[in-house]
């Protein structure tokens, strides 16, 4: 019997000036993707990818549709030259959107565009904080939260594996949470280097306006399904992706749950496609049996 594969995208922060130029190289049907992004966007996202400055490629404006085209450069290298299919995909944030590419739920130029606009509305989305907490005591984070929500919005952004969460919010709601969460035990608080409060209330705002420009675009069923982030669940049907897809813009991303479902589903392979390592190490984190985790 064959083994389940799952294939996992990347979400922001996997960004790498010079990331995907080898693929480039050496693909043809990596050179595709990229002239295909290059041309629907109407700007040289290659070029920011290849040799564009640190500063450039962190712009979120920039960063998710640099990451989108390379992750879906890496796979569409993988298929020319072998054979897999996965029997499940799954991607961090933004990388949901080569997931469903993946599971054909969209073609790549419909990704590209709706990628562009997620980041257009997010990063215009000004205001709040994030940060990531390593390894808090067991109900704490609950605890933390309601604390210091008495002097402002804070909630979870990311659950990334048992030992890692991302929370988000206003400012001083989000540092506060911090302190606390570091009297209570927590080994770290790291604040995050980013423009805006993602997955927040903050960017509701951005989710509505992302519904509407949904609605000109056509969405198919998927070929295999898509363990989405705003629950966890596997996903098919071409509506449930048109509602999920403006909510997960402002809702907490479930991986724990994603990767611990697909796990129970009997997923034994793990191959991360897209630049950087990220999501094999949060499998190997979420995964409490032993599995055989490969990336790209």
């Amino acid at each position: 019997m064959s083994k389940k594969v799952a294939f996992l995208f990347p979400g922001q922060g996997a960004q790498s000036v010079g990331m995907g130029k080898d693929l480039y190289d050496n693909y043809d049907a990596a050179k595709n993707v990229y002239n295909t992004a290059d041309k629907v966007l109407g700007r040289s996202i290659s070029s920011i990818c290849f040799a564009g400055s640190e500063d450039d490629l962190k712009q979120t404006v920039n960063t998710q549709p640099a990451i989108v085209a390379t992750s879906i450069a890496a796979l569409e290298s993988l298929k020319s030259a072998m054979d897999i299919e996965p029997s499940y995909t799954a991607g961090h944030s933004l990388g949901e959107y080569c997931a469903m590419y993946a599971a054909g739920v969209m073609d790549l130029e419909t990704t590209m565009k709706l990628i562009q606009k997620r980041a257009d509305l997010m990063g215009a989305t000004k205001g709040g904080a994030m940060g990531a907490v390593l390894n808090a005591p067991e109900g704490s984070i609950e605890e933390v939260l309601k604390e210091a929500s008495s002097i402002g919005y804070v909630d979870v952004a990311n659950y990334n594996s048992p030992a890692q969460v991302v929370i988000t919010g206003d400012s001083a709601a989000v540092q506060k949470a911090g302190e606390l969460l570091l009297e209570k035990g927590a080994r770290r608080f790291v604040p995050l280097a980013v423009s805006g409060a993602f997955h927040s209330k903050f960017m509701e705002g951005a989710g509505k306006e992302f519904a509407e420009y949904l609605k000109d675009f056509s969405l198919n069923d998927a070929s295999v399904p898509v363990v989405t982030n705003v629950d966890g669940e596997m996903t098919t049907s071409s509506s449930d992706f048109r509602e999920k897809m403006p909510r997960q813009i402002y809702s907490s991303v479930y991986w724990t749950q994603s990767v611990q479902n697909m796990v129970s589903n009997g997923v034994e392979i793990f191959l991360e496609i897209g630049p950087g390592k990220v999501l094999a190490g949060l499998v190997k984190k979420n995964s409490t049996t032993s599995k055989s985790i490969k990336y790209l």
